[in-house]
């Protein structure tokens, strides 16, 4: 009984010391991808997304030393993502990261779908989706390959996808959840083959998650469906439960509109305006970690180009 006890608790110790070594480093964090990265909420405003409450997990226990979702934009493609990866305004902030999150792929396969949240019905053409699923495939090994060579020192996750219209009538979700579950496959196989993680947060949804999609003519999620992306993630990340976030953990809602988000990019223009006429050149690793969307480059363009939000994808 003295030797069960002692292989019993030599394996607790290891266990332990197993996950206290794998979230012994702090990360440089960066968000990439679409509305979900960028934490769109089901109301077209931003807020809390999975990734902020990773970083606030993160940072919770120590392990956050910067933060930033400025490469996540609502409406992004795989060949969006990838324009961002290889830009050289992202060539800094990929060579000091850590650790990465790509969201990247609904948007070339929802585009397609066809939804009339009234009536409750999807519509599709089995051609395009399949051209669009092989650019996905094509893309996402790229952004892979890419994120390999400009940021060597990063993990990159790769995030799965939920079911996006709960609300449609039984009989119409067969079809599109089959294109679903075949854009995850892809995200997978790319992911693994580039030696990168995927993260499945499909289950975690289902198909009537009515409760965490709850806008009909809307296909993000709310705060708890966000909860559920992040400790997908950080059940992946830590390899147990140690970081999962509780409902009484989230932030409470503080959402702002494109609106906002250009004003703010306006006052942090000027601020590095007078900045440079001090001749104070800021180190990129000595970035705050972000709260709000200063230096949101990506948001400043497309809401000063007045360009719309569709709501019937991410």
């Amino acid at each position: 009984m003295k030797r069960l006890l002692s292989i019993i608790g030599a394996t607790i110790l290891t266990m332990a010391l197993g996950v206290s070594s794998a979230l012994a480093q702090t990360e440089n964090y960066l968000s990439i991808g679409d509305s979900l990265a960028a934490g769109q909420t089901p109301y077209q405003q931003i807020d809390t997304g999975y990734s902020d409450l990773i970083a606030m997990k993160l940072e919770m226990t120590g392990q956050l030393s910067f933060y930033t979702k400025e490469f996540a934009f609502p409406g992004y493609t795989t060949a969006d993502v990838l324009k961002r990866v290889k830009s050289e305004e992202a060539s800094d902030l990929l060579a000091n990261a850590t650790l990465i999150t790509v969201s990247a792929g609904a948007n070339d396969l929802l585009r397609l779908v066809q939804v009339n949240p009234t009536a409750g019905t999807l519509a599709f053409a089995q051609l395009q989706t399949d051209y669009a699923l092989n650019i996905a495939r094509k893309n996402m090994a790229e952004i892979l390959d890419e994120l390999k060579v400009r940021a060597p020192k990063a993990k990159v996750y790769v995030m799965g996808y939920y079911f996006a219209y709960p609300s449609v009538h039984a009989t119409q979700k067969e079809g599109t959840n089959a294109q679903l579950v075949k854009l995850n496959k892809i995200l997978q196989q790319q992911a693994e083959h580039a030696g990168a993680v995927f993260i499945d947060v499909y289950d975690s949804f289902g198909l009537n998650a009515t409760n965490l999609l709850p806008n009909i003519s809307d296909v993000h999620p709310n705060f708890e469906g966000y909860r559920q992306m992040a400790n997908a993630f950080l059940h992946e990340y830590s390899g147990s439960k140690t970081l999962a976030i509780s409902s009484n953990e989230l932030p409470k809602p503080n959402p702002i509109s494109f609106e906002q988000i250009l004003e703010q990019v306006a006052k942090a223009e000027q601020k590095q305006v007078e900045k440079e006429k001090e001749k104070e050149k800021p180190s990129p690793t000595a970035r705050a970690i972000q709260g709000g969307f200063k230096g949101y480059a990506a948001f400043m363009e497309k809401v000063r180009a007045k360009e719309l939000f569709n709501h019937s994808y991410l």
